[in-house]
């Protein structure tokens, strides 16, 4: 996997790059597999904008990805792996032996023609899910549950990996891709390996018009702003806000501690921020 790096015949050319796809086989969807997704804007379900500079964008359908992988002790077989428009990592689509197909997330290593399984006690591969229990310790995994049977929640985007560090009653200790330590349940499931696409991050954007392709629409900085239209808009010149940065309705954007969850504070053995 690399990137692929333009000439700079432009302006925008300049620097841009962007994936050389070299791992995907299969162009087309699995049309069983595909769902149509409707465009909000930013707006919640009163048509207000909820989430702004959002908007636009190609247009794209959503893979129906199993994240649950509850389909135990039979065997699949890769037959492809696809290029998701809905997330940074690749996809694989599988086929069991019953005849079933379903998408899952593609790590490093994952090739067409490889056997996975997803069991109580299965091979330590990558592609495989089992329990957090029956892993040995040091195992690299992702997509992980936060709740037996609930499906993975988090570890899913290009290159993310984290660790099984530890085992302590019904709690195993996973260390995160941000530097978290976390208790989870032991019984909670996990697929084994790194996601793959680890050149993402590497990845120059280039010029505006393809982040509007994202679907992103653009931002106005708060210093370019009026004063009715920003607390750091106004001024003679340029100047830098007089404040610390705040959002238009004035709370503070940098630095101020956002997670207000105490219910699963107990759960953090050691802060990301630490």
């Amino acid at each position: 996997m690399a990137n692929k790096i333009y000439k700079p015949i432009t302006a925008g050319r300049r620097g841009m790059t962007v994936s050389d796809f070299a791992e995907v086989t299969k162009s087309v969807p699995e049309k069983s597999l595909v769902v149509s997704i409707k465009k909000s804007g930013g707006r919640n379900n009163s048509g207000k904008i909820t989430m702004r500079h959002r908007g636009g964008g190609a247009k794209k359908k959503y893979r129906i990805i199993d994240f649950r992988r509850d389909k135990r002790d039979v065997p699949a077989k890769v037959i492809a792996i696809e290029y998701d428009p809905n997330r940074s990592a690749r996809i694989a689509l599988l086929s069991y032996a019953d005849g079933e197909k379903r998408y899952i997330l593609s790590p490093i290593g994952m090739t067409v023609g490889q056997s996975v399984i997803s069991g109580e006690t299965v091979e330590v591969s990558p592609g495989n899910a089992m329990p957090l229990r029956n892993m040995p310790l040091g195992t690299e995994i992702h997509n992980i549950e936060l709740m037996p049977g609930a499906g993975g929640k988090i570890v899913r985007s290009a290159g993310a990996v984290a660790q099984l560090m530890a085992r302590e009653g019904m709690y195993c200790q996973v260390k995160l891709p941000s530097g978290e330590v976390r208790m989870i349940h032991k019984d909670c499931f996990a697929t084994v390996g790194q996601i793959g696409n680890i050149d993402h991050e590497k990845i120059q954007i280039g010029k505006a018009g393809r982040v509007r392709r994202m679907g992103f629409r653009p931002h106005v900085r708060g210093t370019a702003m009026n004063p009715v239209d920003h607390p750091h808009g106004g001024g003679e010149g340029k100047t830098k806000g007089g404040r610390n940065p705040v959002s238009p309705w004035g709370w503070c954007t940098k630095g101020m501690k956002t997670r207000n969850n105490s219910r699963t504070d107990r759960f953090i053995i050691k802060d990301r921020r630490k």
